[in-house]
């Protein structure tokens, strides 16, 4: 019988995880954009903050933040001039206690000369050398700092080189490990001169192979190895007191020395340092552990301190042309594990996906279908504020109204007129009903309603003017005037897409926004409310469409104090505040032009400004339109209403 056994899946993304969704993306990117971040800010937070069922780059920082946190209080820097003090130490007590009963005057010039030597470690260490040993405890001690030394300045620079060596070193060992750094620097050197190296590294490994517990793959990977050592060694040594500097790069100096080494050494960091300037090869670093590291445990806390800062920049993307390609997986892997690797490519595959389906721009910028969907999102946030009653009835009554039917039926959609079709929406219901079984009575669902299609259409032209100015900013209500142009656009290309619609918006001058400005459109921070301007773009554009029922609405938060001008130079504008008469007449005349053309204007004030009630007030009983005090909170609610409202009288056109 065949057994089976089952664990943890190890083999890259889990093969069950659900299927990123871009369309679910694109929802989170409207929220954020709607809250008032730019297109590019928004899609940069999504990544970071990810979306649901999906890790961003922030959870990943903060993984590295607590493993910096974890090696900064993993040890102290010193660790190896305090074990060689302790050794020294211990070998200088069992010399002295050896030559303490020897009463000759070799014994008392011994402990003269032991008494006599610095206190700098290193120097006492060097002064040692050929010191002949009375105690065998006292040689043996000695002889262990000059051999964990070696060890030491091998496995700093070569990791875990100490293992495949002999301890103590032969002289077999010790010409191995020179023809080995002979042979790294040639090679080294021909890379540097530009000379591919691929059959140099080849032939190097099967030579040296034993020098290299960890068998890199490549040259580069042996590369970038030995040259982030070496730069954290530098670190290391920046990082250190004066004293400590100086106390242990003499003790390496001499452990080279002894390995007859030093040659190869200073060789192999030159090219090191050349080969790889990018490193940081200066600076300090602040360790808090209680504990002294060895000499290789100092350097890789340092170089993986290293590999950190240099990975949580890529994973910040704060730099100019910053993409998510600039994270280094290996770099990802090697400090937060597979599963990091793993989340950054549901990341980029987000990326990948948005693009290939019609959301984004090779160049990052929202498609129309993209806005469109934003739209849709700002329609739902109006749309959940509405309060029940009839504001937002706008189904016409008359007969006929929407013209000869085509046969063909759709999923009804807010804001259709045409009739229901009553036994397809039926079928739907029964149908659901069955899928679901469900028990008790059929009950209907938005989604079971079908309408008929009929070949006649009404439609209307519809201006939006929109408040751009500073005050808008100062007074918190510009996001909720970009939501509410976002969701008249929603409206206005789904619910009725034979109507006509353009946004003005309005600071110092007016200009007309495209849809796709939409998203990322801001305030301006030049001080003017220029509606004289806006309501003049608002009649040519409603001229231009006088087959169709019209509609203006106006948002704004201050009374106009800005007009244009005729100079020699073509048209400028001109402000003031409090508004002088022309700048009043002027717009006035704006109003009095799309009243005789027969233009209902609806206004939405923000704000309690006593001056600007009064003037809105004034314009309403001239033009015969309405005025509504809206707060930012229900402004797209009364904008949208008020706009299927105006729709109840418009024409029908074939």
């Amino acid at each position: 019988m065949t057994r089976y056994r089952y664990g943890a899946f190890h083999g890259g993304p889990d093969p069950l995880a659900a299927p990123v969704d871009a369309a679910g993306a694109v929802d989170a990117l409207a929220d954020r954009i709607l809250d008032g971040s730019s297109v590019r800010d928004a899609l940069r937070d999504l990544l970071q903050r990810g979306a649901d069922g999906m890790r961003g780059l922030d959870d990943l920082r903060r993984r590295i933040q607590q493993r910096r946190r974890e090696l900064q209080k993993s040890g102290r820097l010193d660790g190896l001039l305090e074990k060689v003090r302790e050794k020294l130490d211990e070998a200088l007590d069992s010399e002295k206690s050896a030559l303490f009963p020897d009463p000759s005057d070799d014994a008392r010039f011994r402990e003269s000369m032991l008494d006599m030597l610095p206190d700098d470690t290193s120097r006492a260490v060097r002064e040692l050398a050929d010191y002949d040993w009375r105690s065998p405890e006292a040689r043996a001690a000695y002889d262990e700092i000059r051999e964990m030394l070696r060890r030491d300045v091998l496995d700093q620079q070569f990791k875990n080189m100490s293992q495949a060596m002999q301890n103590p070193m032969s002289p077999e060992s010790q010409q191995a490990l020179k023809d080995m750094l002979s042979d790294l620097n040639s090679m080294l050197d021909k890379h540097r001169r530009g000379e591919d190296v691929s059959p140099d590294f080849e032939q190097f490994m099967d030579k040296h192979g034993e020098f290299f517990p960890d068998r890199p793959e490549s040259f580069e990977q042996l590369l970038d190895d030995l040259a982030r050592r070496a730069a954290a060694m530098q670190r290391m040594l920046d990082s250190m007191t004066p004293e400590q500097r100086e106390e242990l790069a003499d003790l390496m100096a001499q452990a080279w020395q002894d390995l007859d080494l030093a040659a190869e050494m200073a060789q192999l960091q030159d090219n090191l340092r050349a080969l790889r300037p990018d490193l940081p090869w200066n600076g300090r670093q602040r360790m808090q552990g209680e504990r002294g590291l060895g000499l290789p445990d100092a350097t890789e806390a340092l170089a993986e301190l290293a590999d950190l800062d240099a990975l949580d920049a890529q994973l910040g993307q704060t730099y100019p042309g910053a993409t998510l390609d600039d994270i280094d997986e290996e770099a990802v892997s090697r400090a937060l594990g597979r599963q990091a690797v793993d989340d950054i490519e549901r990341l980029r595959e987000l990326e990948r996906l948005l693009r290939e389906q019609g959301y984004l721009t090779d160049r990052m910028e929202l498609t129309p279908k993209a806005i469109r969907r934003i739209g849709r999102t700002a329609l739902r946030r109006v749309f959940a504020d509405l309060e029940a009653g009839p504001r937002g009835d706008h189904d016409i009554h008359d007969t006929g109204a929407a013209g000869e039917f085509t046969g063909q039926t759709r999923s009804w959609e807010f804001g259709d007129e045409q009739p229901l079709d009553v036994v397809r929406t039926i079928g739907n219901a029964a149908r659901r009903h069955l899928a679901e079984a469900s028990s008790g009575r059929l009950r209907l669902s938005p989604d079971d309603f079908e309408v008929r299609e009929t070949e006649t259409r009404t439609r209307a032209a519809v201006v939006l003017l929109v408040d751009q100015s500073f005050s808008m900013v100062m007074n918190d209500t510009w996001r909720a005037a970009k939501t509410t142009a976002l969701a008249l656009h929603a409206l206005a290309s789904t619910a009725y897409p034979l109507d006509a619609l353009q946004v003005i918006t309005f600071a110092n001058l007016a200009r007309v926004v495209s849809a796709d400005e939409l998203p990322d459109l801001d305030a301006s921070n030049i001080q003017g409310t220029n509606l004289h301007h806006a309501l003049m773009l608002a009649g040519r554009f409603l001229d231009r469409h006088r087959d169709a029922e019209p509609v203006c609405l106006i948002v704004t938060d201050g009374e106009p104090t800005a007009h244009l001008i005729n100079t020699v130079d073509g048209l400028d504008w001109w402000f003031n505040w409090p508004p002088d008469r022309e700048t009043i007449s002027l717009t006035v005349a704006e109003v009095d032009r799309l009243t005789r053309r027969g233009v209902p204007i609806s206004w939405f004030r923000l704000g309690d400004d006593p001056r600007l009630e009064q003037f809105l007030d004034a314009m309403a009983r001239r033009n015969g339109g309405r005025v509504f005090a809206a707060d930012s909170d229900r402004l797209g609610d009364y904008v949208v209403t008020d706009y299927v409202r105006a729709r109840k009288g418009r024409r029908r056109v074939g």
